[in-house]
């Protein structure tokens, strides 16, 4: 196996400079998607991670297509969904996760279609889906930066509003906040999110970066502000050990770092001091408990 030192070395080597870019992709989409995915946690909407996912597909087939830019089209293609999944799910008549499977079942067929029009499909087709080292343009650096920063900047201003809709949804309507406003914003700063991971560790993939940190920080505190630290220090890790793995056994980058995530999560559900299975005794803290320690977290 190669040595970290060996790793430091092609990470430097000017022949390899896609590399040191695709640790920084990979390193700045998990801090973002770490943060962001303690919302989808919280609020319990995996499903919803999934389904924008697969609605940035036609964006990025679009712009494939096209020559265009990548990032882009998929921030157009996802905040569109996004916004008429938010709209069509606020009428009650079905329920949010029947609105969801319709939409990004219908976004990526469609960007299988498109995609299927341009010539050497196949090859792009595997690298989207699944992602790639090479797959970074110079150009998208600068755009996955200010992207991220720019959902982290949001997520800041908007953070105890948006926990009391994640947390109690009645609740934040007696207390006049405009749940639908908050809905569609979440969506959309979970789409901006996937966009910029989806080069480096696919479109399949993507679900696991938004989930998998947070979740393994939710075993290890039961503080919100805690677990919103712990969950993209845990990403970032992964991410970089991820692509060392997946470099220095020539693996797919994306389902590495996956496999990382999935034995972090792992190492926690058996180890965590609180709620690890080796800790545990007699039965779990009642749910209710729980969210009042995260309610109390999040408005200090």
């Amino acid at each position: 196996m190669m040595s970290p030192l060996d790793f430091l070395g092609d990470l430097l080597n000017p022949d390899l400079r896609f590399l040191p870019k695709a640790l920084a992709v990979a390193v700045m989409s998990s801090v973002v998607c770490g943060v962001v995915g303690c919302h989808v946690v919280l609020r319990g909407m995996a499903f919803i991670g999934d389904a924008v996912a697969h609605a940035v597909f036609p964006g990025l087939a679009i712009a494939f297509v096209v020559s265009g830019n990548l990032i882009v089209g998929g921030i157009v293609s996802g905040v569109l969904t996004a916004v008429l999944i938010a709209v069509f799910s606020q009428g009650g008549r079905l329920r949010e996760d029947s609105v969801i499977g319709v939409f990004f079942v219908a976004a990526f067929a469609l960007g299988v279609v498109i995609i299927s029009r341009a010539p050497g499909y196949a090859g792009s087709l595997q690298q989207f889906l699944f992602g790639s080292l090479a797959g970074v343009p110079d150009r998208d650096l600068v755009v996955i930066g200010a992207v991220g920063l720019l959902v982290l900047a949001v997520l800041l201003v908007v953070h105890h509003p948006l926990v009391t809709v994640s947390l109690d949804r009645e609740m934040a309507r007696a207390l006049g906040l405009p749940v639908f406003v908050y809905d569609l914003v979440l969506y959309v700063l979970v789409t901006l999110a996937v966009v910029i991971s989806v080069q480096t560790i696919g479109n399949v993939l993507v679900l696991a970066l938004l989930v998998a940190p947070a979740a393994t920080a939710r075993l290890l505190t039961d503080r919100l502000v805690v677990m919103m630290v712990v969950s993209p220090v845990i990403g970032a890790v992964s991410a970089l050990v991820g692509i060392y793995v997946s470099w220095t056994w020539d693996l797919p980058v994306g389902g590495t770092i996956v496999l990382v995530l999935a034995a972090a999560f792992l190492v926690a559900w058996l180890v965590a001091p609180r709620h690890g299975l080796l800790a545990r005794s007699g039965r779990l803290p009642a749910a209710d408990d729980e969210r009042a320690v995260l309610v109390t977290s999040a408005v200090q």
